[in-house]
């Protein structure tokens, strides 16, 4: 604990990595709060990192003035639309400080609980994620929220923190381990507890939304939850079997009870219309644990095809104030190619 005090009077850097979709109304507000915040945390120079995950509104115009204005503001636009994981993904094979905050730009994660990250860092630890209290959504909402979080915990082997997104703080080699992580199906939360190390929780707020709409809809909700149960959860190929199982001794007993009946009582079971319901029965529940199969068996195509998960179009901003054409920035992808082939 002395020596990291020691390493963050001589210069201890802080990323901030922020991805953003069609936030042009709260970016003013968000970034405010957040160079305020920076400006508290010891050492120094500290990183602002936005990655633009292909906005349509004024999101990178906004974005591009400020990182004129802040030398410690960096801008990545990516291409086209990639999904939040994605643009996650692309800011943290970007951030260069000696740990990385990852927040959504929404506003429902303060910058304000940053200094309590860092110094939970400074007493060893190399997470400290938000666990979210008094969410601010409608209740459904919020009991699918709780539902999810219960049984992604029980389904996986990996002991995950329930009620904890995105929100928080990694240390350098968390990050660079989560750098080597290809997956295209990607549960960074997940993820993040997979690498291990000392992690602790700290509890956070949930703020309501500065203004727009989520762009989390019902769909990408589910893909999110599918993400981080098929990614680390093999109980639905388990549960698959187990069904099939019991389906196989419950026949082995139906046989007995009929040829019993036919051989002894002399009479032939009856039941016609019972017989079709258990056939369209056990239809129905074959072909979804097909769909099931089918999902793990979509990743892994998924993965063989080698695609980068991000394009990145081009960076402005940074200590040197310029900005990168999309060739070379594109080219940044290398490393996730290198992460490929090293498996």
């Amino acid at each position: 604990m002395q020596g990291k005090g020691k390493a963050l009077k001589s210069g201890f850097r802080l990323s901030v990595a922020i991805p953003v979709h069609n936030e042009e109304t709260a970016l003013p507000e968000l970034v405010r709060r957040t160079r305020v915040v920076l400006d508290q945390v010891p050492g120094g120079p500290h990183e602002l990192l936005f990655v633009d995950d292909g906005s349509m509104d004024r999101t990178m115009a906004i974005l591009e003035q400020v990182a004129r204005e802040d030398a410690r503001i960096v801008v990545m636009s990516l291409s086209r639309n990639f999904g939040h994981q994605a643009a996650l993904t692309a800011a943290l094979d970007h951030v260069s400080g000696d740990a990385t905050v990852v927040m959504d730009g929404d506003l429902q994660d303060v910058p304000e609980v940053i200094p309590q990250f860092v110094a939970r860092f400074f007493e060893g630890y190399d997470v400290v994620y938000a666990q979210r209290t008094n969410r601010k959504e409608a209740w459904p909402l919020r009991f699918c929220y709780f539902i999810f979080y219960r049984m992604m915990a029980r389904l996986s082997e990996l002991r995950l923190p329930l009620d904890a997104g995105d929100f928080g703080l990694m240390s350098r080699r968390v990050v660079e381990q989560i750098q080597r992580m290809p997956e295209h199906h990607r549960y960074l939360r997940g993820m993040r507890s997979w690498v291990g190390f000392r992690q602790i929780g700290v509890p956070v707020e949930r703020a309501e939304r500065h203004s727009g709409r989520s762009k989390y809809n019902l769909l990408r909700l589910l893909k999110l939850a599918s993400d981080g149960i098929f990614a680390f959860s093999i109980v639905p190929i388990r549960a698959a079997a187990l069904f099939g199982a019991a389906a196989i001794g419950i026949s082995a007993l139906f046989a007995l009870y009929a040829v019993f009946v036919k051989l002894v009582l002399h009479q032939s079971p009856k039941g016609f219309t019972a017989l079709i319901l258990l056939i369209t029965f056990l239809s129905g529940v074959l072909l979804f644990f097909l769909g099931i199969i089918g999902e793990y068996v979509g990743r892994v195509y998924e993965e063989s095809k080698g695609r980068p998960l991000y394009i990145v179009s081009r960076v402005v901003g940074g200590a040197s104030g310029g900005e990168e054409d999309s060739l070379k920035s594109s080219s940044n992808y290398g490393s996730a190619a290198r992460r490929a082939g090293g498996r």
